[in-house]
């Protein structure tokens, strides 16, 4: 299928538009959709997640995770009180279990392709942000098919 060009041989000036308004939503998911995942990943793991491990395990700093985690807060999938844990509210779990979802799909289909597990899982981290609903379920048939 060829993509419309404009009169300078380029693609079209409002699909081009289209689609980087969609990086750029997703841009401003990425962050909410990783502190929320890892938050989930280190209650399973540690029965709880500190700020502190966040600024360890995101190599940013302690006024960065704060920031994060007042917008979270905000947006209502972080509950906090001062010197105790963090904990997903039930919107922050639900939004943790469909990227955690959408992560292993990724990963799963990259690995399926062949890649190796250490690119994998750092493509993974980027990809899983930026791939649509079709691309994710097409994916997921790929896997499906290819360990048959």
């Amino acid at each position: 299928m060829a993509r419309q060009k404009d009169k300078d041989g380029l693609i079209d000036a409002k699909i081009q538009a289209r689609w980087f308004s969609k990086v750029r939503e997703a841009h401003q998911m990425e962050t909410a959709e990783d502190y929320v995942e890892l938050i989930a990943d280190l209650i399973e793991a540690n029965g709880e997640a500190r700020p502190v491990d966040l600024v360890e395990r995101f190599g940013v700093s302690h006024t960065t995770v704060h920031k994060v985690l007042e917008r979270l807060q905000r947006e209502g999938f972080v509950s906090r009180q001062p010197y105790r844990s963090l904990f997903l509210t039930d919107a922050g779990k639900d939004l943790a279990a469909r990227c955690k979802k959408r992560h292993d799909i990724v990963l799963e289909f990259l690995l399926a392709l062949g890649v190796s597990r250490k690119n994998a899982e750092s493509d993974a981290e980027g990809v899983e942000h930026h791939v649509s609903a079709e691309t994710l379920e097409i994916f997921e048939n790929f896997i499906r098919k290819s360990t048959k």
